[in-house]
């Protein structure tokens, strides 16, 4: 039987990542003996681009400070095939130096003044160039000739940002060739050369990925990947327009360069980056990720040791996403020491327990929905907080009540029937019709869906509708015009522009203790369980905003609009306008029975950008609602600071349980673990299943028994440190 390639079994990676002093300082036999401590199988390792590691036989390719004649990169391949490493040459090539630019002055991204951009001393690139077509290639192809490599990854092969527009005559002839049209004058998303600009960079990154990947194949053998790095995150990949679903079906392993929470996230942001990656490239494809052994933060430290806390927590959450472990390091000698052992215990962990960790399929209730076009197109310069806040406010809010989830590409919505019971779209404001009809398809088979603020009012590529294209499903139309404000909160106490509330559906403050209330009218009736757990208040702050619609003769409305009114001084702070007829919440239900909650006030950003946490409740309402008692599993004694990520693998299911808890508000900058628990897991049990089943805990390293009660398995899981990893084996 032939062997699978390397980059289907290689799941545990290094990188010492080469400074110019290192040839004169680089200790081979210390890191040979760290690579086996820390139980690697491939090394990723310094060869060409801005800098070069070995005697490159062109003379503008800058030799490292202290390198001469020798070939540190050879050697450090050498030394890791003689220990059975795989090897993955790495490039950095979109910046060169002085010489350079003066030699080739055309393949340097310019301004619409001619002056060419640089970032320090440096000139940046342009992918448009020979640069890439020609020079590029041939010195791959000289790499490949001195030492074979396994593969290839480019740290910056992405080229000039989203930012800057390079006016070289490589882009302006390719640009007029694919559009009919000159490059756009400035950043405009109203001038449809612009939107164009961005739809065609987006192409030219993907073509640039191929046409690397044919040179270093033809060159290096059918194995012989070219795998740029990808950022995790979606806005930075939308900035250097990488087109995941395009590069990730072309790439046969992802090297993830996400590497730290960021200020706006947690560990989790790991996790879901890891379910967000697969869900598209596919759930067979390895991922490893570079996680610094070095302090980023801000300011960032490259020579200091990251708190190993922070690793601990960062790696984790990444298996819990299907990521593999990637050790990294900047330069070959350190003083701080410490961060020399930080990894071994984590990869020797993965090791001994890869079996669970690879070859699983994601098992989740709700199908959380995202798109790069509707963060380009609608979330246009604003994105991070018109249409990635109110993603991140929807998963949070589902990770802090225990409910499980994947993200879903807008494109994939037509595999969702049948894998999810509930699909949420959290202003999904640009869809294509396609997308829309795919929808439809879901609700029709029984799915039941939840939309935020302008979900649907716009096409593919931003230009604005009518009315919601899913106005038909919901029975929720667009009158036009808004209420309330996009535009993050005034600290001031003087502004009120955001102090608006939210009036819940029937008002119940009549028969709760309090003083005699003449406005209150009698508390006939029970609320939706969408509200559920909010009997004691008839108001809820909201401080955001939601478009004008009307409702169809079937569609409740749960809660409605209170304007804003004066905070300060506080004499002044009482409602002027109490009551409005403005839907904020809307609830449908069809004989078919699906569920439909539109959240037109846009609680998901809200509660992403204030962690307001009512609103989180209310999003959880909705799902729990919608799931009834089908949920495949739920967690107690958490107080929502563990997470659950539920996977399938034969006749066992595996989930991981993720500490969330922060104790430094600074990425970098964690140094405690807190154990939270004891931890309750009730996990349904799957069809054709007995009442029991051998359940352990990967991480404790032990067995525990568990509970046969009605349709659920009851595992006592006791205190999480950093997480833990329980397999249940139905034995089947």
């Amino acid at each position: 039987m032939a062997l699978e390639p390397w980059y289907k079994t290689t799941l545990r990676w290094a990188q010492t990542n080469l400074v110019e002093i290192d040839p004169a300082r680089y200790d081979e036999q210390w890191w040979r003996e760290h690579w086996r401590k820390t139980r690697i199988q491939g090394v990723i390792i310094n060869a060409g681009g801005i800098v070069a590691y070995y005697p490159s036989e062109f003379p503008l390719h800058h030799r490292a400070e202290t390198l001469g004649e020798r070939d540190l990169y050879g050697e450090i391949v050498k030394a890791a095939r003689q220990e059975g490493l795989k090897v993955i040459a790495r490039m950095d090539s979109n910046r060169v130096a002085e010489d350079f630019y003066r030699a080739h002055p055309d393949w340097i991204c310019i301004d619409i003044d001619g002056k060419p951009y640089r970032q320090a001393d440096k000139y940046v690139t342009c992918i448009n160039s020979p640069y890439y077509s020609e020079y590029l290639p041939k010195i791959m192809e000289e790499i490949i000739a001195r030492s074979q490599p396994d593969g290839f990854a480019d740290n910056s092969w992405a080229g000039i940002p989203r930012k800057n527009i390079c006016y070289c005559q490589h882009c302006a002839k390719q640009f007029r060739e694919w559009s009919t049209v000159e490059l756009p004058r400035r950043h405009d998303w109203t001038d449809e050369s612009y939107r164009l600009w961005i739809r065609w960079n987006f192409k030219r990154r993907t073509d640039l990925w191929e046409f690397n990947n044919k040179v270093t194949t033809k060159a290096g053998g059918k194995d012989c990947a070219w795998m740029g790095m990808i950022s995790g995150d979606v806005l930075n990949n939308n900035n250097r327009f990488i087109d995941l679903p395009s590069i990730l079906s072309r790439s046969p392993i992802v090297m993830l360069d996400h590497q730290r929470r960021n200020t706006i996230g947690g560990f989790e942001d790991n996790t879901e980056v890891g379910k967000r990656l697969h869900e598209v490239g596919g759930w067979d494809k390895l991922i490893p990720e570079s996680t610094p052994q070095y302090q980023l933060g801000s300011p960032a430290f490259r020579l200091a040791s990251m708190p190993p806390a922070e690793v601990r927590l960062w790696s984790s959450s990444g298996f819990a996403g299907g990521i593999q472990p990637w050790w990294h390091h900047i330069g070959s000698l350190h003083e701080d020491r410490r961060q020399y052992n930080t990894a071994e215990p984590i990869f020797t962990w993965h090791e001994a327990n890869q079996d669970i960790l690879v070859n699983r399929k994601p098992q989740a209730d709700v199908g959380v929905v995202w798109s790069q076009d509707n963060h380009n197109f609608h979330g246009q310069d604003q994105a991070n907080d018109r249409t990635m806040n109110p993603y991140r406010g929807t998963t949070r809010a589902l990770d802090r009540a225990g409910i499980t989830y994947l993200p879903v590409h807008a494109d994939d919505i037509g595999k969702a029937a049948g894998r999810f019971s509930v699909l949420i779209l959290p202003n999904l404001a640009a869809m294509s019709d396609t997308q829309v009809a795919a929808v439809e398809a879901f609700a029709a088979q029984g799915g039941s869906v939840i939309a935020s603020s302008d979900t649907s009012l716009y096409g593919e590529y931003g230009d604005k509708r009518a009315d919601f294209a899913l106005a038909k499903l919901f029975g929720v139309h667009a009158k036009g015009g808004s209420r309330g404000a996009q535009e993050a909160a005034n600290p001031d106490i003087e502004t009120s522009l955001r102090h608006t509330y939210l009036r819940l559906s029937p008002e119940l403050r009549a028969k709760v203790h309090g003083p005699k209330d003449k406005t209150a009218p009698a508390a006939d009736g029970s609320r939706h369980p969408v509200l559920d757990g909010l009997d004691g208040t008839d108001t809820l702050p909201f401080g955001g905003y939601l478009p004008v619609v009307g409702v169809d003769d079937d569609v409740k409305v749960l809660a409605t609009f209170i304007p804003d009114f004066p905070i300060y001084p506080p004499e002044t702070s009482w409602m002027r306008q109490p009551y409005s007829d403005v839907p904020a919440i809307t609830v449908r239900e069809t004989a078919n029975g699906g569920k439909f909650v539109w959240f037109v006030a846009d609680l998901d950003r809200c509660y992403a950008r204030d962690e307001q946490f009512e609103h989180a409740k209310l999003i959880a309402n909705a799902a729990r609602w919608m799931l009834g008692d089908r949920s495949l599993l739920s967690l107690e004694g958490t107080h929502g600071f563990v997470t659950a990520t539920l996977y399938r693998q034969d006749s066992r299911q595996i989930i991981h349980l993720n500490n969330r808890i922060l104790t430094s508000r600074v990425p970098g900058r964690q140094n405690e673990l807190l154990p939270i628990g004891p931890v309750t897991v009730r996990l349904r049990k799957e069809p054709g299943a007995g009442n029991s089943a051998d359940v352990s805990l990967r991480v404790n390293g032990r067995n525990v028994a568990a509970k046969s009660e009605g349709n659920e398995l009851v595992i006592e899981v006791g205190d999480v440190l950093d997480h833990e990893v329980v397999v249940v084996d139905w034995g089947r």
